[in-house]
């Protein structure tokens, strides 16, 4: 027995060594408490790479696990290796989907919600890691809805009172874009339509920022943006080539699914690029449209940053003479006719560069107001008739009124 050791029970000293399935532990005599057991090998893995298990893990390790937790957990490392994960992050994953699993809200709910758990744990540890991993990825993995998937995966983090940060736009475009099937000819890629993977990533980025730039990202989701931006990047390389391609038909080349509102922000970022076009003096002659302003997009991201430092600026100067000039340009052309100017068209002004939101705000249906119809014969109270007595006798006189009211109230009726 080595000296100097108790029983962490009852405190005896009387401890002998035993053995158990020919592994050696020592035992309290007292009490028959295992101080310490041996280990053994459970598996021909365990074996194989000479790990050694405990006796009560190789026997009692999933005895508080009911057999669904037992399988969602099989998932979350299942998923973790899919996705080639740093062994931490499954660790991770693993204790939010333990932790996630105590809630009532989550242990009542449906079988559906139980299986979509298993991949917000996983996602919410890559962002936790800043890895770039998108839900769609994830829901694509899982044949699960998208819809069904954020609602979870927010109630989940409002729960756990986790600290989620943001995506990183840069790490999500070079994820993104990296499973695009355009990089290398193949039978159902001719060769016109390859193209450079560098080349196309660092185009992508530059229309990311110039997106973000113009609140085409703020509160969106940022694959739509992503998807528009490698698509007319991608045409931009080669505008010969691939203007006669569809955002519907490139994403079928690239082996990708469309988003839905990707065709929005396509749209949106064109017209960004119009706008930007119409400040760049050897392009206002050209008279461009969303077609062929895709051939100058290398001109206008080498130039953003003053151009849309002019659009900015056009745009306050704008707003600053419709308010000093309310009327507009026909206000103007009545003060050059008084003083007999000759009349010239003023040259149209660019549009300002405003979010979305603001340039086509929703629609908000106002209730009807109610119309009150006064006919007369409504009740008006003395307080109300208060209001309107300006002189002392009329005063006077509705004090007098209002005893005799009174005084005809409380006198018996007659027989």
């Amino acid at each position: 027995m080595p000296s100097g050791s108790r029983c962490p029970d009852c405190g005896s000293s009387e401890l002998v060594e035993d053995s158990h399935y020919s592994q050696s532990q020592l035992v309290c005599s007292d009490c028959g408490c295992v101080v310490t057991e041996g280990v053994l090998t459970t598996t021909f893995n365990d074996e194989g790479n000479l790990r050694e298990v405990t006796y009560s893990r190789s026997t009692g390790e999933n005895e508080q696990v009911s057999r669904s937790q037992q399988r969602d957990l099989h998932r979350v490392r299942d998923l973790c290796r899919i996705l080639k994960l740093p062994p931490t992050f499954e660790e991770t994953a693993i204790s939010y989907y333990q932790k996630a699993y105590q809630l009532s809200g989550i242990r009542a709910a449906r079988l559906q919600k139980k299986e979509v758990l298993v991949g917000c744990c996983v996602l919410i540890t890559c962002r936790q890691h800043n890895w770039p991993l998108t839900m769609g990825t994830i829901c694509t993995l899982l044949y699960a809805d998208l819809d069904m998937f954020s609602g979870t995966y927010m109630q989940l983090v409002k729960l756990l009172g986790l600290d989620v940060p943001a995506l990183c736009l840069e790490d999500l475009v070079k994820s993104y874009c990296g499973s695009f099937k355009l990089f290398q000819a193949s039978s159902s890629l001719p060769a016109k339509y390859v193209e450079d993977k560098d080349k196309m990533l660092s185009r992508t980025l530059l229309l990311v920022e110039l997106a973000n730039e113009t609140w085409l990202v703020t509160g969106r989701h940022p694959v739509p943006v992503i998807t528009a931006a490698t698509f007319l990047a991608w045409q931009s390389l080669r505008p010969s080539d691939r203007l006669t391609c569809s955002l519907a038909q490139f994403c079928k080349l690239a082996n990708v699914d469309l988003p839905y509102p990707a065709a929005s922000r396509l749209q949106e970022l064109l017209a960004v690029l119009l706008q930007l076009a119409g400040q760049l003096a050897w392009l206002q002659v050209l008279k461009l449209d969303k077609r062929t302003v895709v051939k100058h997009i290398g001109d206008l991201l080498q130039h953003r940053h003053m151009l849309i430092r002019m659009a900015f600026r056009d745009g306050t100067a704008e707003a600053e003479t419709q308010e000093q000039h309310p009327g507009g340009q026909g206000q103007q052309e009545a003060e050059d006719s008084t003083f007999d100017l000759p009349k010239r068209k003023r040259p149209a002004s660019p549009a300002p560069l405003l979010p979305p939101c603001m340039l086509k705000p929703p629609k908000r249906t106002h209730p009807t107001p109610v119309v009150s119809v006064v006919t007369g014969d409504e009740n008006i109270s003395d307080s109300e008739i208060e209001q309107y007595l300006r002189t002392p006798q009329e005063v006077r006189d509705f004090q007098r009124a209002q005893a005799a009211g009174q005084a005809a109230m409380s006198a018996p009726n007659p027989p």
